[in-house]
């Protein structure tokens, strides 16, 4: 990393958002490698089985911003989020903007709900695992992700094509990460989009999704020009 960019990256700062029964630890490897970068960073932890979407989405991204913002030479807040994570920050920017706001990498988002939530909620302790928020990232009436419409910021998605479930693989469209489609990562609006030979629970430790996000955070695309 160049003197100049290091000196760019000092004024930035990156929440990071892990996803649905999760904790920030999950992130803890990206987080490293992003403040290698540079960049000021804030791993949130929220109780992502415990309340709705809409109520995450405030204590989450609303957290994140706030650790951002107590540093004051902050002049861009950049996120990178795991699943779930992803689902907060759009329906968060759904009621208002960012206005510091640059640039988001999602990692396995079900951007277009998960046929999965649909198909394995009447399991017995589908609750118990996933909470109320579990049930609204489904492609049913009730599917959150898929009442938010397009993105107008600058995106990138990363989607995963390797399974170590084959139960809840099973109920997906091929090719899956294990929790979502590969097409249902997509969403209108988006910049770029890359897939990777990973799983959903694995791809945010593993080093070729982690020099992506770099990437697409330094430079607004996933390969270099």
């Amino acid at each position: 990393m160049s003197l100049l960019s290091e000196a760019a990256a000092a004024a930035e700062c990156v929440v990071l958002l892990h996803g649905l029964a999760r904790t920030s630890t999950s992130l803890n490897k990206m987080q490293a490698a992003l403040e290698d970068e540079g960049y000021s960073t804030a791993n949130i932890d929220y109780p992502s089985r415990e309340y709705e979407i809409a109520a995450l989405a405030d204590m989450a991204v609303g957290g994140g911003l706030a650790s951002c913002r107590a540093h004051e030479d902050i002049e861009k807040i950049h996120f990178v989020t795991h699943s779930l994570g992803g689902i907060l920050l759009r329906q968060y920017l759904s009621s208002g903007a960012i206005e510091d706001l640059g640039r988001v990498v999602m990692l396995g988002p079900p951007n277009q709900g998960s046929n999965a939530v649909d198909e394995l909620q009447g399991v017995p302790g589908f609750d118990w695992l996933n909470g109320p928020a579990g049930r609204q990232l489904g492609k049913g009436e009730n599917s959150v992700p898929l009442a938010l419409g397009p993105v107008d910021f600058e995106l990138g998605v990363i989607a995963g094509n390797r399974t170590i479930d084959p139960i809840t693989s099973a109920v997906l469209e091929n090719p899956d990460d294990g929790r979502v489609s590969v097409e249902d990562t997509k969403v209108d609006g988006m910049n770029d989009f890359v897939v990777v030979e990973h799983s959903h629970a694995f791809m945010i430790r593993m080093q070729e999704p982690i020099e992506l996000t770099k990437t697409f955070l330094r430079s607004g695309r996933f390969s270099q020009l």
